[in-house]
């Protein structure tokens, strides 16, 4: 059997989002057991020019539920991008959760040649077809975007590792 897009991408988006959600658990642990505000994570940068740590969250919340709406059809549901505490994180992660589950599989199998336009940057777009957007954009910008998450925790003294990273809350 060949691989689908469906399996290539739901599960996948729903299982690194899903260590995402958990990764910010054991944030909010090592701040309660180091007595200080996990607050101050939110607006972490490991570089001057990089997007602080709630931005990575929203950002691959958003490469996984543009992404498969792209390809299936499927219409996103937008958010404002206003999140403040790890709860508004958390919740950010279910709903996107919460709009992949609605996703068809049906709606994404068979386009692999189907073409898709998205935006890169503020002023641009590209076109690609699906299958290449999953494999070589999609996926890639959600994972950039769990690791610089982890990267930035790990950074900051959290206790996590690759089994965090691979299996999350199952590790």
């Amino acid at each position: 059997m060949t691989i689908s897009m469906s399996s290539a991408s739901l599960p996948v988006c729903q299982t690194m989002l899903g260590n995402l959600a958990h990764f910010l658990d054991k944030a909010q642990a090592h701040a309660q057991a180091r007595g200080f505000d996990a607050a101050v994570l939110l607006q972490y940068r490991l570089a001057p020019d990089m997007l602080p740590f709630t931005k990575q969250i929203q950002i691959a919340c958003d490469a996984a539920k543009n992404g498969a709406a792209r390809i299936s059809g499927v219409e996103a549901p937008r958010f404002e991008d206003n999140e403040a505490s790890f709860a508004d994180l958390k919740a950010r992660i279910q709903k996107t959760l919460d709009f992949l589950a609605t996703v068809p599989a049906a709606s994404l199998d068979g386009t692999e040649d189907k073409e898709v336009t998205f935006p890169v940057g503020k002023d641009k777009t590209r076109t690609m077809k699906c299958e290449a957007y999953l494999k070589h954009w999609m996926l890639p910008n959600m994972f950039f975007h769990v690791t610089m998450a982890y990267a930035m925790l790990r950074h900051n003294g959290v206790d996590l590792g690759k089994s965090d990273y691979l299996a999350g809350a199952r590790a």
